[in-house]
């Protein structure tokens, strides 16, 4: 499968005339699914990558969990891959502020610390939504505030 950056393209216009682009939180597995997979979920994670009404917001815990392994084991695809969605990124997280509501998060939810990370930067930024490859029965699907989407 190609692996390509998300598109940017032209975004939705609400009742104000202005546009507006749904703003999406990318989970580290949506990512490496699309990275390194093929098949039905690197086709799901690929239809919200390359979706032109959205924009996309990020955290440097996102980056952490997925880029080292990458550039430690020298998979230079999945690395650029990797490294050209950060580009594309319009909205990153302030990773110092998100600390003490991930922990809240993580413990109203019952998420893991990664997990909780995650959904306290999704909503840190203002994001609309929150892609990822946990399934619907996960803890982070009980997380309020925010839409969480499966892939």
């Amino acid at each position: 499968m190609k692996r390509r950056l998300p598109s940017g393209g032209a975004a939705t216009t609400g009742a104000t005339g202005m546009s507006k682009k749904v703003l999406t939180f990318i989970d580290a597995g949506v990512l490496i699914t699309a990275a390194r997979g093929a098949g039905a979920k690197a086709l799901a994670a690929f239809s919200v990558l390359d979706d032109p009404d959205r924009e996309f917001a990020c955290s440097l815990f996102v980056q952490l969990e997925i880029l080292p392994k990458a550039v430690y084991n020298k998979q230079h695809a999945e690395e650029n891959f990797y490294r050209s969605y950060f580009t594309a990124v319009s909205r990153w997280a302030d990773p110092v502020g998100i600390l003490n509501d991930a922990l809240n998060v993580a413990s109203t939810y019952g998420l893991s610390a990664l997990d909780g990370l995650h959904v306290a930067a999704a909503l840190a930024v203002g994001a609309d939504e929150l892609v990822t490859t946990e399934g619907a029965t996960k803890p982070m699907h009980r997380a309020g505030g925010i839409k969480i989407t499966t892939i």
